[in-house]
């Protein structure tokens, strides 16, 4: 063993970041071991170079240099290059790009690329849109509150939390109501990026909604009519053209998975918060408008997203390291949200940060999340009408162990933090 294990033994100088389920329970000591080397330092197996610092996040995020063609691929890119072949491997990134797992999505794509699916997509989540689906959140709450809120007790995120985060996504996106239990049965129970599963292999949700928003997509151009989907449908890139049916296809099916998964861990993740530690439900009840800063502090804690991936295109660096062209760099939000040099006290829950809104869990940059807004409103209206219906929120010990030694499980990822599930009892408001 080397100097560096943590309480459970873990050899963090040779664990395998992306199949070792050792460090799923809690990563953050493997995060402040990388740091303590350097915010910018290779990680085994693969070599990839992982940035744990603050800083140096932000001068990825704002480096041309660096292409997302290996967003969510990270080292299973495919690439048959490597660091250290050339000073510049651009034309070598486009000509394999197709092959690279989800380079259909705007996550993995490059300017000019992205910046003109950027555009399409503020042509499709308008001002008026996002009122409108924010109206029907306080509608959906309820709705989804008044299925167990009779019981006292709950798992909250099979009750609440991704139903909730994934019929609000469909009604941004138009899907038709009577379709909303089809989407659910669908969703149950998928983990994105599960350790030692590089890519879907039967059921790939992925395909069943390009299936689906392909169709939607071809009927509104076919028979417009007035609603939603056919806006989607009608919706044109800034220099007035029609955009392909796959490429609006592309952009809704991300746009679903993606805010389905944030949402869902931004939620339970406050809501876990909330429920081990009663003070926070007074303190909220007492003061409503101290919940987005709330929000904020549990995305900083607990960022949803737990690694995403960036490759040099050209030769450059981070801070003070040397990135030959070809290297695969791993960004880590949830390390960098807890750097000390930006973060006071980094591994404590403090509602009341004076920085917080400067984490970075939705990234900075050309790629921020573009469902940002849409989360941050999610997880508002989410505990606005839990306090307002629930009260002596708890954690069930039957599940998760007394106060003071829980047992939380957590989804078996490396691209995502997320709850697998949270058992809470409570009892029912009067309204």
């Amino acid at each position: 063993m080397t100097d560096h294990p943590d309480a459970d033994g873990i050899d963090f100088e040779t664990v395998d970041y992306f199949t070792d389920a050792a460090l799923v329970p809690d990563p953050y000591p493997y995060f402040d071991h990388l740091r303590s080397k350097c915010p910018v330092t290779q990680a085994t197996p693969f070599n990839v170079l992982a940035v744990t610092g603050y800083t140096e996040a932000l001068s990825v995020y704002k480096n041309p240099a660096f292409s997302s063609c290996n967003s969510v691929a990270g080292p299973f890119s495919g690439m048959p290059f490597g660091p250290g072949e050339s000073d510049d491997v651009t034309d070598l990134i486009e000509q394999h790009r197709a092959a690279v797992p989800m380079a259909e999505h705007i996550t993995s794509q490059d300017p000019p690329l992205h910046t003109r699916t950027r555009g399409l997509l503020s042509r499709l989540i308008t001002p008026k849109r996002l009122k409108e689906n924010e109206d029907f959140m306080w509608r959906l709450a309820d709705r989804q509150l008044d299925t167990f809120i009779g019981r006292g007790s709950a798992e909250f995120l099979t009750d609440y939390a991704k139903p909730f985060s994934l019929l609000v996504i469909a009604d941004l996106l138009g899907v038709p109501a009577e379709d909303h239990e089809q989407f659910k049965a669908v969703f149950a129970g998928e983990t994105v990026g599960e350790l030692g599963k590089e890519a879907p292999t039967t059921h790939n949700p992925l395909q069943w909604l390009n299936d689906k928003f392909h169709a939607y997509i071809e009927d509104r151009r076919r028979e417009p009519r007035d609603d939603v989907l056919t806006e989607l449908a009608q919706a044109k890139h800034e220099d007035g053209s029609t955009p392909d049916i796959e490429d609006v296809m592309n952009l809704s099916t991300f746009l679903f998975a993606a805010g389905t998964e944030t949402t869902t861990k931004l939620v339970s993740s406050a809501v876990r918060i909330i429920a081990d530690n009663p003070g926070y439900e007074a303190m909220l009840r007492r003061d409503r408008s101290k919940i987005p800063a709330f929000l904020e502090e549990t995305l900083r804690l607990e960022s949803p997203v737990k690694s995403h991936f960036r490759m040099a295109a050209t030769s450059t660096t981070i801070g003070d390291v040397d990135v030959p062209a070809g290297t695969t760099v791993m960004v880590l939000p949830g390390a960098c949200n807890r750097d000390a040099r930006k973060f006071a006290d980094p591994n404590s829950f403090r509602p009341d940060r004076q920085n917080v809104r400067e984490q970075i869990a939705f990234i900075r940059g050309a790629h921020s999340c573009p469902g940002a807004p849409l989360a941050r409103a999610e997880g508002r209206i989410s505990l606005e009408r839990i306090l307002d219906r629930m009260q002596d929120i708890t954690i069930s010990e039957d599940h998760h162990g007394p106060a003071g030694d829980r047992r939380y499980a957590y989804e078996p990822t490396f691209i995502m933090r997320g709850l697998s599930e949270l058992h809470i009892t409570f009892t029912e408001k009067e309204h």
